[in-house]
């Protein structure tokens, strides 16, 4: 039902948007006659027209015709008309799907450019460091030429090229430097130091994989601890090694999860020489369940590899590499003890967000992505983004078989390794989707007993470099590539070959060999066709000879370095836009290349045709359709014939959680062997069944994460207001006054209580405690004081801080002239930071607790709001309390005159 009314809402869009279509091409005529000064100042008369009162929307028509003129200009590339129907999508907060190959980033470059013109600071979020690298010099071409400034965002940049970049009126970024930016502003100790300057609108590519795959995982920002316990670990990894499945513990594999029997507690509990296995006091049971994770659901080569002797987690969606991640709560130190490698130390958490919340800081956010369809409800529910399916340019046209099912998996590995055998003696180009390194490698290896040239890409980094590469030349003929999951490649495969991201990779290599005695081709990619090679060496030889006489000669070049030829090589970088000598070198090398090998490909590009176009593979389905949808849209870009298939086994990790068994007793009754497959759309439907069931248990963890992390982020947005605040106001005195009285306050309410009860022994703990914090030597009166009523002690105690802050500050002061305004604003900031990092474990136990409620017929979330609201004031009376504590200690003017 709600399916069908987002299907029928979806098609009313997209009749308005054909009529907004007609309007952008009416103006292509009349842009197509300017010269390029002309069409640059349009972006100056848009923002008049805006500054006058004119809206985006009735700009729209005219600047996305702008727009895809500079497109024809700057990359030679003229949008079609389904991408200006998702610019459109885009521009209005939506999300665009748009199958692969049909151009989503140049698609991003339609509404970015429109809303920069309104506000600087659009933010385009892509999935790694080398798309957004590409995007930024390569579509950013078309906003400097239109006279937008680009910014880019990378891993290895410090904090101050960072600012530069976020200043500019289009910043690429990827997902997880925007979510550690963000985290990391609101950690900083002077307004200077902010780097994210507005949050106004986003462009999310592959929107479906960052807000859906990785909405599980919060981003953390951490400090080591050093209650790290190095020998429980490796004692848990050895005890975890000695017991038993099923008999000591059970192993919920659909949620990843372990419980311990009854006899795995005696057990345990008996070698450990213990009591209780749960005792708060001496915890051992999350030292063990982590143990027993680490060995039963997380794998060397599938969830993770080993690099430079550290653990690097695997993204199970996209199989990239996530350095700098790590597990939470022990695990990570869990997987170190299993693998024998150095334990590091536990972090606590100093600041954390959810990709989810991260994005709804935006006043406007957009997407793209090919697969985003089967999680409508999802984008609607969480994130109110309507998804709007763009047609394809061309009529989809490849086919996709019924899956074949083996008993085993050697059957499914011999069967496919046949298939590329078949394949690649046709010389129809293969690609083979795997779900980790272990199963690419395993394909690899059949491979080469087969004497089967073939690539391999995974997360393996001497595979990761060469990444761009293998995919741009994976629809060449007789190639056979191995990959794992597929998600946001970027880089589309053509038919017979990409002669221009060839061309660019030989000038590159070619010249960097010359200059710095570097190769960085890999020579799979010339078709072993040694004569066209050497043909075209000879023929660019000469040229080489120039661009390395003038690197010599100019002293514009004296300092020219790898990552600035590459620049230049791939025409991305803003000095294209002024010709020079080196850049009409490189544009001559370009067009000898180039012709050499796009006669070939585009031989090679007919012969495949012929052949039926790429064959797509499929080795194991994933839990996600999604994964599978991305890897079958590999095959029919832009009209292109193509096949897909998917080759699974019973012994597949989903078949055999969910049914497998069953199968596997039906092929044993009627004699089925390893080698003979079955392909029943019963069986097709049971997986998809399998699938939509597992897509609905990880949506309700991820809403349950949603709503649970909702009440945190109430909280996470007070301190963080707070903190800015406090930035932002030059003369702090009576704010810390203000904090500093209200903790005395809270003191006072203990005092009175006490005094009501009689109980001197509290009043004087009180007393001592507020003399000792005020710096006072004389004790107090009791006698006198027990006279008073609560008011009477509240302005009682306040006129003491008054008079103790005027007597501090007039002594350091003193001292040292100006050190107490900077004190007040460290100690703030300070108390609020140590009082946030308490409060975060805090709620973090609380979510792993309040479960429990639920056997008490009781709403766990309801009750997480409660004690989260409990937990909340108090956190603000650890900040004023800490505010107290550290304003009257003498030790904190020693670090504040050393910052």
């Amino acid at each position: 039902m709600w399916i069908n009314f987002l299907k029928t809402r979806r098609e009313r869009k997209l009749n308005k948007y054909q009529r907004i279509l007609k309007q952008v091409n009416s103006f292509e005529n009349e842009l197509k006659a300017l010269p390029d000064i002309e069409i640059r100042e349009k972006t100056q008369i848009f923002k008049q027209k805006i500054q006058a009162g004119t809206s985006l929307e009735e700009l729209l028509p005219e600047a996305f015709a702008v727009v895809r003129e500079a497109g024809i200009r700057t990359l030679g590339l003229r949008l079609f008309d389904v991408q200006i129907l998702g610019g459109i999508v885009l521009h209005e907060g939506k999300v665009a799907e748009m199958k692969t190959g049909e151009g989503k980033s140049l698609v991003s470059a339609l509404s970015a450019y429109l809303n920069a013109l309104f506000q600087p600071g659009v933010h385009i979020v892509t999935v790694n460091d080398y798309l957004a690298k590409r995007d930024s010099e390569l579509i950013g071409n078309i906003h400097r030429f239109l006279g937008l400034s680009v910014g880019l965002i990378q891993q290895s940049m410090d904090a101050t090229t960072r600012q530069k970049n976020y200043f500019c009126d289009i910043v690429y970024v990827t997902n997880s430097e925007l979510g550690f930016d963000y985290l990391r502003d609101n950690l900083i100790g002077k307004l200077s130091d902010k780097t994210i300057q507005n949050m106004t609108y986003s462009i999310i590519d592959e929107i479906d994989s960052i807000l859906i795959d990785e909405a599980r995982t919060p981003l953390i920002i951490s400090v080591t601890s050093e209650n790290t316990s190095d020998e429980k670990y490796v004692k848990a990894a050895y005890l975890a090694q000695t017991l038993r499945i099923d008999q000591h513990y059970t192993v919920d594999e659909k949620r990843r999860g372990i419980t311990l029997t009854e006899e795995g507690i005696l057990v345990l509990e008996t070698i450990l020489e213990i009591n209780n296995l749960y005792d708060a006091k001496n915890p051992w049971f999350p030292y063990i369940i982590n143990s027993l994770k680490a060995k039963e659901l997380f794998f060397l080569n599938t969830d993770y590899i080993i690099q430079e002797n550290t653990i690097v987690i695997i993204d199970e969606s996209t199989g990239r590499l996530q350095v700098g991640r790590r597990w939470s709560d022990g695990l990570h130190q869990a997987i170190e003890a299993k693998e024998n490698l150095n334990i590091q130390k536990e972090t606590e958490i100093l600041a954390s967000i959810t990709y989810q919340h991260l994005f709804l800081r935006y006043t406007k956010i957009s997407g793209m992505s090919g697969t985003a369809i089967t999680e409508e409800i999802e984008f609607d529910q969480i994130y109110g983004l309507e998804v709007i399916d763009i047609p394809t340019n061309r009529p989809m046209i490849r086919k996709d078989l019924p899956d074949l099912i083996y008993k085993t998996e050697y059957g499914k590995w011999q069967a496919i390794c046949k298939e590329c055998l078949d394949m690649y003696s046709i010389g129809r180009p293969v690609l083979v989707g795997t779900s980790s390194i272990q199963k690419s490698d395993l394909l690899s290896g059949l491979l080469k007993i087969e004497k089967i040239p073939h690539q391999l890409l995974n997360a393996k980094p001497d595979n990761v470099t060469k990444e761009a590469q293998i995919i741009a030349q994976a629809g060449q003929k007789y190639t056979i590539t191995i990959a794992t999951n597929m998600a946001g490649r970027g880089t589309d495969i053509i038919l017979g070959g990409n002669a221009s991201y060839l061309a660019r990779l030989l000038i590159l290599d070619l010249v960097s060999e010359r200059l710095f005695n570097k190769k960085n081709f890999n020579s799979i990619y010339l078709l072993q066709d040694q004569d066209t090679y050497q043909t075209t060496a000879n023929a660019l030889s000469s040229l080489i000879d120039s661009v390395e006489e003038l690197v010599k000669k100019d002293s514009n070049y004296q300092n020219l370095s790898l990552a600035d030829l590459e620049s230049y090589v791939f025409q991305s970088s803003e000095k294209i836009i002024a010709s020079n000598v080196l850049v009409d070198l490189l544009k001559e090398m370009y067009g000898i290349i180039y012709n050499n090998y796009n006669q070939i490909f585009e031989q090679q590009k007919q012969e495949i045709l012929d052949l039926g176009g790429l064959y797509v593979i499929g080795s194991e389905r994933h839990e996600s359709r999604r994964i599978d949808n991305q890897l079958r849209g590999r095959a029919g870009r832009q009209g292109d014939p193509g096949l897909s298939r998917f080759y699974l086994s019973l012994e597949d990790k989903l078949l055999r959680i969910f049914g497998g068994n069953q199968l596997s007793s039906f092929m044993d009754i009627l004699q089925i062997d390893d080698s003979q497959p079955i392909e029943a759309p019963f069986l097709s439907q049971s997986i998809e069944n399998a699938q939509k069931k597992v897509e609905s248990f990880y949506y309700d963890a991820r809403k349950q994460l949603f709503e649970y992390d909702e009440v945190l982020d109430k909280h996470r947005q007070a301190i963080f207001t707070e903190r800015y605040r406090i930035l932002t106001i030059n003369y702090l005195r009576d704010y810390v006054n203000f904090y500093i009285e209200q903790a005395v306050s809270d003191v006072s309410e203990y005092i009175i209580k006490a005094i009501k009860k009689q109980d001197e022994e509290t009043i004087f703990f009180y007393l001592n405690r507020i003399r000792t914090f005020l710096g006072i030597e004389e004790p107090y009166d009791i006698y006198a004081i027990l006279q008073l009523n609560y008011e009477q002690v509240e302005l009682y105690f306040r006129e003491q801080v008054r008079i103790a802050y005027d007597l501090k500050e007039a002594y350091w002061e003193d001292e040292w002239p100006g050190i107490i305004r900077r004190l007040e604003r460290y100690i703030l900031l300070n108390s609020i930071d140590n009082a946030w990092t308490i409060h975060l474990k805090e709620m973090n136990i609380l979510k792993d607790v309040i479960g429990w409620r639920s056997y008490g017929q009781q709403n766990p979330l309801v009750e997480y709001q409660n004690e989260a609201f409990i937990l909340f004031i108090a956190l603000f009376r650890t900040v004023r309390q800490g505010t107290l504590g550290a304003f009257f200690s003498t030790s904190i003017f020693s670090t504040v005159k050393q910052n």
